[in-house]
């Protein structure tokens, strides 16, 4: 359970030991001028430090992590799940900084670890939302475990965490902000409900302020922003805007939340085997070239759930750069970063072969 990558140099609390060649299948030998980006239409792939790279990246839509696990699975991995926050705050801190206020993060990684960085994604304004199960199978192990030594169940799972940006409208919580716009205007509670043409609705739901609280759709918000500031007390005027000069617009509103769309039938449980013969990317002696390379089917499923196409999606620790080629076949545009030298290699023949086909 280690991420596609070899990871950015990232200063931990205690140095871990050495894992060079750790677990790979092959090592490329090193080229006179080696090539540091792959570039075309859809993508934008640097052999880097993704540190190096944010800044120089467009704002996304999505970004989908699969960094340090905490099991020394590369160089550069932490020895456990203790330095795994100080491993990726700075990351977080510069995923939080290029944000908008709809970007969604899907967080890989192994129960522990994700429980390791959680509080640091809250600390950064990261609002959790869901824990999905990659459930590999029985396959997975192979019946290759000695439970009686590691003496607990098999673990055959990986997560991925979705996560959204807290957002704030003036300092406060979106359903906050909603009630409050709504009593300055010195209208009652119950002629939200006239303003959205339903019986008791908008105080129930757009205006809860507990966990019964629903996030008013575009129509909904429009009608709301409109009644209040038609009917409000003029002097207050205007009425639910960001910047005291006009009211937020539907489509405005719409950008304070992520995008998310779910394929009937499919769960948080996401059952399927790792990869294997042909979805595998192998070196020419037959051997995986990496040890966990991502299903292009999982990646296209969360890219396909949290973004529009033409959006861009990071891939900040790269590997064979899987989310990346899932985001070019949706028609949206990926930014990634890969520090060595022979997964880049081996994630840029996979679009290559693509362009020349």
């Amino acid at each position: 359970m280690s991420r596609e990558s070899g990871a950015g140099r990232t200063a931990r609390a205690t140095p871990s030991p050495s894992t060079v060649g750790r677990g790979k299948a092959i090592v490329l030998p090193r080229r006179a001028t080696p090539e540091a980006t792959y570039v075309d239409a859809w993508v934008s792939l640097q052999r880097a430090d993704c540190q190096d790279c944010y800044a120089g990246w467009q704002r996304p839509a999505a970004i989908i992590s699969d960094g340090a696990y905490g099991i020394l699975g590369f160089e550069g991995d932490t020895s456990d799940h203790l330095d795994l926050p100080l491993w990726y705050e700075p990351h977080i801190r510069a995923w939080s900084a290029a944000a908008e206020a709809h970007t969604t993060l899907w967080f890989w990684n192994s129960e522990i670890g994700w429980a390791a960085v959680h509080p640091v994604l809250e600390r950064h304004g990261w609002r959790y939302v869901n824990a999905n199960v990659w459930d590999k199978g029985k396959g997975h192990i192979a019946g290759n475990v000695h439970t009686a030594k590691i003496r607990r169940f098999p673990v055959v799972t990986e997560l991925c965490v979705q996560y959204v940006r807290e957002q704030t409208m003036h300092g406060m919580p979106l359903k906050r902000w909603l009630l409050s716009e709504w009593k300055r205007s010195g209208l009652p509670l119950s002629r939200a409900n006239d303003a959205c043409g339903v019986a008791d609705a908008a105080v129930r739901k757009y205006f809860d302020q507990g966990h019964l609280w629903y996030y008013p759709p575009v129509d909904k918000f429009e009608r709301i922003v409109r009644y209040a500031n038609q009917h409000g007390r003029a002097l207050g005027r205007p009425y639910y805007s960001r910047d005291s000069k006009r009211p937020m617009t539907g489509a405005e509103w719409a950008r304070c939340r992520s995008a998310f769309r779910c394929p009937h039938g499919v769960t948080n449980v996401w059952s399927r085997p790792p990869l294997r013969d042909g979805e595998r990317l192998k070196a020419p002696h037959g051997r995986a070239v990496h040890l966990n390379q991502k299903p292009i089917d999982l990646m296209t499923r969360i890219i396909a759930a949290s973004t529009e196409p033409q959006e861009v999606v990071w891939e900040p620790f790269g590997g064979l750069f899987s989310a990346s080629l899932a985001a070019r076949a949706l028609d949206r545009r990926s930014f990634a970063a890969e520090i060595d030298d022979t997964y880049f290699r081996y994630g840029v023949q996979r679009f290559t072969v693509l362009s020349r086909g």
